[in-house]
């Protein structure tokens, strides 16, 4: 496996590993603070909230699957300029502050402040905009081949980035009240 490949390997290892740890920890922590992490998302939408974090995951597996074993690491290039070592900046920009929203966010629940709020939004807002860069990285792409996965892989970015970048960074974010 290309050296570009193995990194974008450990960053999803030790990244998703330190995502799914802060949401294991958090609500180990506040086994009864999940309505905490809603604030005032109204319930008529957390269902499809639910619905739609299972899209995003299937997206993300989609994209990551293409990108660590559909794409050529010596080849491939981003707006014919750019090697395929963008995405692993793109999955770091992702993945560090997605494993701080739930600490940041327990934090402000239980001593709300000006600062910690503001932390709450930068890294959702963080996560939405490396997830719309991943969809602009993915647009870019050369070569697309083969092109049913590629095809999937910018699909699966687009329901992933509904979820960060629409659904966490601007619904969540202008509902949340504690």
């Amino acid at each position: 496996m290309h050296p570009t490949k193995w990194i974008l390997l450990i960053i999803n290892v030790i990244g998703g590993a330190a995502v799914l740890g802060s949401y294991v920890l958090g609500l180990r922590a506040h086994p009864n603070g999940t309505d905490a992490l809603w604030g005032g998302v109204p319930q008529a939408i957390r269902p499809f909230y639910g619905i739609w974090m299972l899209f995003a995951a299937a997206g993300y597996f989609a994209f990551t699957l293409f990108l660590l074993l559909g794409v050529d690491a010596n080849t491939a290039r981003v707006a014919q300029w750019i090697d395929i070592t963008i995405f692993n900046v793109l999955y770091a920009a992702i993945l560090v502050p997605s494993a701080l929203w739930m600490p940041l966010t327990f934090a402000f629940a239980g001593n709300p402040s000006g600062s910690l709020w503001l932390a709450v939004r930068l890294v959702l807002w963080i996560v939405g905009l490396a997830s719309l860069a991943l969809i602009i990285a993915l647009l870019a792409l050369q070569p697309r081949q083969p092109a049913w996965a590629y095809w999937l892989a910018v699909a699966g970015s687009v329901a992933f980035t509904i979820q960060t970048g629409l659904l966490d960074a601007i619904v969540w974010v202008t509902n949340f009240r504690l």
